[in-house]
């Protein structure tokens, strides 16, 4: 198995790390014990897991020391181990829970059990228990660093790429309203509309005849061609922003037609070389209501 874990101060984006190496595939449990990590890793090597990240702060308590022992023998076992330890300065830790006004998880533990120590003395009292762990593995200091940069250094030092991003294509009614969820809008109500031909009206955009029909006109091509190149010339951005989905909705009046058709094509032409979904909300109610 690939085991990474996760340590260092409170606040210096810990959060961050697991959540980028889940969004990469790794199986994540946030604030494992340490006692407890052989065991876990134990069990879910025999699920079948591959790829594990476990993050591990100072509530484990006196059995951070043990830390080390388990890391020597999870590599003896076989399995790839990499340890971060994450830090940031404490001017930096204090803003950070200003903006987010979380509680520090040993504000409630100061060495005089005074249930309300300051911020600043928890944050102290979290540096003596972690420096036995700062020389464990990469150490990584998260002050004034961006978090897409923060994420990028974590798959460095991981070796692990980012997962592919999802382009979900939708295609809506506007007189349903614009979907919420829509990253990006295009409007295909510019095009010529099949529902004013008699024979195509009760179809949609996935029949042969209406597929047919909208495939001969230069201007719907057109459209469905610069909405690919807008795509390809775009989502690099995106996924630099650590984008894990992107909406891409098109509507037309009714939903059923032009925008169900422009999906279908945009898809077919974008699952060569992205993963791909589809729906069709104008057409999903109408079965819904049959």
């Amino acid at each position: 198995m690939r085991v990474v874990l996760i340590t260092g101060i409170s606040g210096s984006g810990k959060s961050i790390a697991i959540n980028v190496l889940e969004d990469d595939g790794y199986y994540c449990i946030d604030n494992l014990p340490v006692r407890f990590l052989h065991d876990v890793i134990a069990s879910l090597r025999d699920a079948g897991h591959e790829r594990v990240a476990v993050s591990i702060d100072a509530r484990s308590g006196a059995s951070l020391g043990d830390l080390r022992e388990v890391v020597a023998e999870l590599a003896g076992s076989g399995h790839d181990t990499k340890v971060i330890f994450l830090n940031a300065r404490t001017d930096t830790l204090v803003q950070r829970y200003s903006e987010t006004r979380r509680r520090h998880p040993l504000s409630t533990r100061a060495p005089s059990r005074d249930p309300i120590a300051t911020l600043e003395e928890a944050i102290e009292r979290e540096r003596e228990m972690m420096s036995v762990l700062e020389d464990l593995g990469a150490a990584l200091d998260t002050s004034d660093l961006h978090p897409n940069v923060l994420r990028q250094w974590v798959r460095d030092v991981v070796g692990t790429e980012r997962a592919p991003i999802t382009l979900l294509f939708e295609s809506f009614a506007y007189k349903h309203g614009v979907p919420v969820d829509a990253d990006l809008v295009f409007d295909a109500r510019c095009l010529p509309n099949p529902y004013y031909t008699s024979e195509l009206r009760p179809l949609t955009g996935r029949d042969e005849a209406v597929i047919a029909f909208l495939g001969a006109i230069p201007s719907v091509g057109r459209l469905i061609e610069h909405i690919e190149g807008f795509l390809h010339a775009w989502m690099p951005f995106y996924i630099q922003e650590n984008r894990s989905y992107l909406t891409v909705a098109i509507g037309c009046t009714g939903g059923q037609h032009r925008s169900v058709y422009c999906v279908e094509q945009l898809a077919l032409r974008l699952r060569r070389t992205e993963q791909v979904l589809v729906r069709h909300r104008a057409l999903t109610q109408r079965l819904a209501a049959a």
